[in-house]
């Protein structure tokens, strides 16, 4: 029996955002001027951690990963929703709806892991500094971006596949702009108790322990920056753990405000307006955040410039 005949669907349809029709064309120039931004910026980081060799360190590796992931996690979302919105077609066919949701799950599984290695590296680098070269080694550092990869390739596979083997017998509308995981669940003609018990589960591995090591990390650092109150260890420690806080909080923050406070049945406007923070607002913004409040980024950027790097 082929995939069509057991799902007895071909295609979804997207019923998009909760925006009027003769606003669409704004909404369209605001998310397409998103999506560049966010793509130009973090492949503008990237080129800056490759050019420049001060940036050559964990806590840019890290970030240069970060940025890369973003761009992915972003482009997963955003033409598809973009092309609907310009041709009014909703639909997304049942391989590409799969797709989506492996590659949604995999990218946002690691920018969790990730964020957690960076996590890492400023508490060896304020907490243990004399050590830190001999800590925070290439091999280790190359270790923890393979192990993100893996763990994040398992988690969203699983999901994927335990999605693939459920029908889909009623109706075809999925009342969002992408296909989210728990929207085809309610959209399943199947026994789901299964997915919801695996999404609790590896939930907690790529979601919350990831938090609780992040905040046990800060906690560390909090403490050691109170035992040692000086107003240049303060701002030491606000300049290089202040971007890296500004962008978990984005994150963890909408995870925490979709999950922990959800919407009620009748309404998924709360739902969407969540999910366009963190598949398209939290990426455009993490290259400013880094790029501003960072000395070094800042100093690579005016260096590139100055040698005439995008001068003909």
């Amino acid at each position: 029996m082929t995939r069509h005949n057991q799902s007895s669907v071909s295609e979804f349809l997207l019923l998009g955002l909760p925006i009027w029709m003769e606003n669409q064309g704004i909404f369209y120039t605001l998310f397409l001027g998103m999506y560049l931004t966010t793509v130009l910026g973090n492949l503008l980081i990237i080129l800056l951690i490759r050019l420049d060799s001060r940036l050559h360190t964990p806590m840019y590796f890290f970030l240069s990963h970060l940025a890369l992931t973003d761009v992915s996690f972003a482009s997963v979302i955003a033409p598809k929703m973009l092309m609907n919105m310009q041709s009014q077609s909703q639909s997304v066919s049942y391989a590409g709806c799969i797709s989506q949701v492996y590659f949604f799950l995999f990218f946002g599984d690691l920018d969790s892991f990730l964020l957690t290695s960076m996590a890492y590296d400023r508490y060896v680098a304020i907490c243990h500094p004399l050590h830190y070269t001999t800590i925070m080694s290439q091999s280790l550092c190359f270790l923890l971006v393979v192990v993100s990869w893996v763990l994040s390739c398992a988690s969203a596979l699983l999901h994927t596949l335990l999605l693939a083997r459920l029908s889909f017998c009623g109706g075809n509308s999925l009342p969002h702009f992408f296909c989210d995981l728990s929207a085809l669940l309610k959209l399943s003609s199947s026994d789901t108790t299964v997915n919801e018990l695996v999404i609790m589960t590896v939930g907690v591995v790529v979601i919350t322990l990831p938090f609780i090591c992040i905040l046990v990390s800060y906690g560390h650092i909090g403490a050691t920056i109170l035992r040692v109150p000086s107003t240049r260890g303060i701002c030491k420690a606000l300049s290089t753990c202040g971007s890296h806080l500004s962008v978990v909080s984005l994150y963890y923050g909408a995870i925490i405000g979709l999950y922990f406070f959800p919407s009620s049945s009748n309404s998924n406007d709360k739902d969407v307006i969540v999910a366009i923070l963190y598949t398209l607002v939290t990426p455009m913004l993490n290259p400013f955040i880094y790029s501003l409040r960072n000395r070094d980024m800042k100093g690579a950027l005016e260096n590139m410039f100055s040698r005439g790097i995008f001068s003909p």
